[in-house]
């Protein structure tokens, strides 16, 4: 009896397993995405869309502009994925403004504009692209998608392409993110590797801005680069925004900075885009509010600085790679070497040919081989090869290669007016000239590694105008949000609840403490002696009998706190004082000795190290004679927060009342001036500008003759154009040369910079048009060397002068004495003595007499052309000893004296 099946067991035999198929499938559909779209090549920088769509420009180039739509058409027959895909990647290398010149609106990256459609704009290849992309010798061809055209596997693109215009794609289980470099700084990098240097290459966007590439860990995963926008103080109620971070725009930006305005995070009165062909947009800021916070917290809470995570990956032997972009360099550099051997080779080679059936040719017609019986009866092109073999026998040793019979094929082919029109001079000089070249290449051949510096360096003196570097490289000073973002919320406090917050219910038991923002932590001392830290909140518990709340500063060295206590299991008092530096958030501590019951008698929060005094009554006892007495606060040492104190009396308190406020125990702030900062700081970096306390301000001076006094707030932006900072002193002489734009004089002067107003701009120099600050120096003797031109014949001079004999201390305004008569070519400072005492005259390098008898000729030369001597200044004559050894070369006047003007 058959076994009957089950219609369950027959369904389960009719199943197809599946196992392995979607794991075959997905792993080809991820090497299709990662391979032939979203990856970029290693040799030419291109994604196969970007290829193709260079190739078929190359197609259809006639040196004339083509619309971008016809060019998209064409496209097509490589790339089967559509018209969009194929016009925007189009547009994205047109805005790289590199490998295609462009010709209508194709958008704009800074501001996000978009391009036209592409049958309003039109584009053809630039002749850097020409020059350095296409060559199709050295290019390795395949099939189209359809089989009907062939298209380049790669490009042979003779630049390090794909760092020049960077590449961002999302494959399959990877991505990639390649950041644009400099032109120019590629290039010097690819001579560098063929000198045997590896390069260490730095971003540069073309948006400009600033950047901190110290973490960029070579392009590679974990890296980062932070991005500013470049931000100016127009004035104090103004800030500009000149240059947008990369990958962002102008509208996204302003968008950021109006959502950081509805937040509270700042506060602004408007923000207007004034961008038209350079970015501008304007800040305005709301009364009040410090311009240097505001930059800060734009840093902090909006696009103006964003973090940019490279990932180098690049498709290297037809696989993903992930290489350091001075890796890729390298290989790009040693991959455009190969070409160019390839290049020279089939030069070469192309060359041979042609001297090769120019001997030919010359032979067959000089023997008049032509004209052989034999040649001209054989019946067949087997018999002429033949024939033409015996004949050429005898010169075989000539040519380079063997001669076959395509050779003779295509000297049979010659018509005979050529050949009875052989000029055999013009053969012989154009033979000359193909030798000389084969010399040539063979020797770039032989110093391949020169011609290919020689190829960089080429391609830099005629592509480079215009791609300096656009972002400025910095390190930048880690903002800390906390301490920039806007007080936009207003902290309360119900002391004897116990509760903190911004949003207690208003009431008789509850008090406004202080304005703070919403990232603030808030310190609370409490009436037991408990101390503690904890977040703004809307509204929070922290323990009864609240004493104090302030908002707390981490690491704050300055703020000081005095406390009385008295210990419960004791009943002693005690006295400290401390500062309250790291805390662990929403943790009590205990100021006192712990015990049970203990409480505060006295507090006082110091915001910089004050110390007062304090009067202290006893309760009455029989052993006490004095039930008073004072204590100074200045006495005592600032300890940590855990420290017991001292025992102040071992007897009940009575009552503590405050006798006189103290002053500031503390010596002054020591500020530090950061170069490449840019800022202030307290941990001794950069240059030291001294102790600041009080009303003590900082001096700076720009390039411009503009000097400002400011604050010391660390919070302090500097400018870029800035050439002196220095702690101000109202009684310290400055010396100042600058050329003055309307005489068109170098003059110099001696001054004291004026008290004015914190953040009033004043010029020292003149306002006129071309007027300059060439030198300043605050030493008291400082000394400068001048290189003049003399006299009609210009003569060339150099003289040292100390400038504090050059002119006495005059006011701020005044113009100064003329630092010369003559025409000043260079002026540079040698030496600064600090010393106030007179230090050794510079040593004239002429001697006397002949510095002598130049003057005369220069008076009687200017006599003679302006006719008279009236506009000259009278001097005294200065009278000098000396030996004179030729009379004859000196001006003696009737006194004897020597007249020096």
């Amino acid at each position: 009896m058959s076994e009957e099946k089950s219609p369950d067991s027959e369904k389960l035999h009719n199943i197809t397993s599946l196992d392995g198929l979607y794991e075959n499938w997905f792993l080809d559909y991820a090497s299709y995405v990662i391979l032939d779209r979203a990856v970029p090549h290693i040799y030419d920088g291109l994604k196969p869309v970007q290829r193709r769509i260079l190739h078929s420009l190359k197609e259809m180039d006639d040196g004339r502009f083509n619309k971008a739509a016809n060019v998209i058409g064409n496209t097509m027959k490589y790339h089967p994925h559509g018209d969009a895909s194929i016009g925007d990647a189009m547009v994205q290398i047109g805005q790289k403004n590199l490998m295609i010149d462009c010709q209508g609106n194709w958008g704009d990256p800074v501001t996000g504009d978009s391009a036209a459609a592409p049958r309003y704009i039109e584009a053809r290849l630039s002749k850097f692209a020409n020059e350095v992309a296409f060559n199709a010798d050295t290019t390795i061809w395949q099939s189209s998608y359809d089989g009907r055209n062939r298209e380049p596997i790669t490009l042979p693109i003779k630049f390090p392409l794909l760092l020049a215009q960077g590449a961002e794609g999302i494959a399959v289980g990877l991505a990639t993110k390649i950041l644009p470099h400099n032109f120019i700084e590629l290039l010097d990098a690819s001579i560098a590797v063929l000198n045997g240097v590896r390069p260490n290459l730095m971003p540069d966007f073309p948006t400009g801005g600033l950047a901190d590439a110290s973490n960029y860990n070579e392009g590679q995963r974990g890296g980062k680069v932070r991005v500013r926008a470049r931000i100016a103080e127009r004035d104090k109620k103004t800030l500009v925004i000149t240059e947008v971070p990369f990958s962002t725009t102008t509208g996204s930006l302003m968008e950021s900075v109006v959502a950081a305005n509805d937040k509270g995070k700042i506060k602004i009165k408007s923000i207007v885009d004034h961008t038209s062909k350079n970015v501008e947009i304007l800040i305005n800021l709301a009364p009040g509010i410090s311009p240097d916070v505001t930059i800060d917290a734009l840093y902090a809470f909006t696009d103006c600085e964003i973090s940019v995570s490279p990932n180098t990956c690049i498709i290297h032997d037809d696989k993903p790679r992930f290489m350091s972009v001075n890796d890729m360099l390298t290989e790009s550099t040693h991959h455009t070497k190969g070409l160019l051997k390839q290049e020279l080779e089939i030069r070469l080679n192309e060359l041979k040919e042609k001297i090769f059936f120019s001997t030919l040719l010359k032979i067959f017609i000089q023997q008049g081989m032509y004209k052989n019986p034999a040649y001209e009866t054989s019946a067949n092109f087997e018999g002429v090869v033949e024939v033409l073999n015996k004949l050429f026998e005898p010169f075989f040793a000539q040519f380079y290669r063997v001669i076959v019979a395509e050779d003779y094929k295509k000297l049979i082919d010659k018509p005979m007016s050529s050949i009875t029109r052989f000029d055999v001079k013009k053969a012989d000089e154009q033979m000359k000239t193909l030798e000389n070249e084969i010399k040539e290449v063979t020797h770039h051949l032989k110093h391949l590694n020169d011609y290919a510096i020689a190829w960089f360096q080429k391609l830099k003196d005629k592509y480079s105008k215009g791609r300096e570097r656009k972002t400025e490289l910095r390190t930048f000073d880690r903002v800390e949000a906390s301490q920039v973002a806007l007080a936009n919320a207003k902290l309360y406090v119900n002391r004897n609840d116990g509760f903190i917050g911004t949003s207690l219910k208003k009431d008789e038991s509850v008090q406004f403490v202080c304005d703070c923002s919403d990232l603030d932590e808030i310190i609370v001392f409490r009436e037991d002696g408990k101390c503690l830290v904890t977040k703004v909140q809307d509204k929070t518990f922290v323990g009864k009998d609240i004493i104090h709340v302030a908002v707390f500063k981490k690491n704050d060295e300055r703020t000081v706190y005095n406390l009385i206590y008295k210990d419960g299991a004791t009943g002693t008092s005690y006295v400290k004082r401390f500062s309250v530096l790291g805390v662990t958030r929403d943790k009590e501590y205990d100021l006192t000795k712990g015990g049970k019951g203990s409480r505060i008698l006295y507090f006082s929060a110091n915001p910089n190290g004050e110390a007062e005094i304090v009067n202290i009554q006893l309760k009455p006892h029989s052993k006490l004679k004095k039930l008073q007495f004072d204590q100074d606060f200045a006495e005592l040492a600032i300890k940590g927060r855990s420290s017991m104190g001292n025992i102040i009396t071992k007897y009940p308190v009575k009552k503590i009342t405050l006798k006189s406020k103290g002053i500031s125990t503390l010596s002054g702030r020591k500020i530090w001036y950061d170069d490449i900062l840019k800022r202030l700081n307290v941990d001794g970096r950069g240059k030291y500008l001294g102790e600041f306390d009080g009303d003590d301000k900082i001096l700076t001076v720009l390039n411009t003759g503009v000097y400002e006094l400011t604050s010391f707030e660390l919070s302090n932006h500097f400018d870029d154009k800035m050439i002196l900072i220095e702690k101000y002193n109202p009684e310290k002489v400055y010396t100042v040369i600058h050329y003055e734009g309307k005489s068109k004089n170098y003059y110099v002067k001696r001054f004291l910079f004026e008290h004015v107003a914190i953040g009033k701009q004043t010029s020292v120099i003149s306002d006129e048009n071309g007027s300059k600050l060439y030198l300043i120096s605050a030493a008291a003797q400082p000394i400068v060397k001048v290189d003049l031109l003399k006299g009609k014949t210009l003569i060339p001079e150099t003289i040292e002068i100390n400038l504090a004999d050059a002119i006495d201390v005059k006011g701020m305004k005044a113009q100064g004495n003329r630092l010369s008569p003559h025409d000043v070519k260079t002026i540079e400072l040698i030496a600064e003595h600090d010393d106030e005492e007179d230090v050794p005259d510079p040593v004239a390098e002429t001697p006397l007499s002949e510095v002598v008898a130049a003057e005369k000729a220069d008076d009687e030369a200017e006599k003679e052309i302006t006719g008279d001597d009236s506009g000259r200044e009278s001097k005294p004559a200065k009278k000098i000893d000396l030996e004179i050894t030729n009379p004859d070369d000196l001006d003696i006047d009737d006194t004897g004296q020597i007249g020096l003007f």
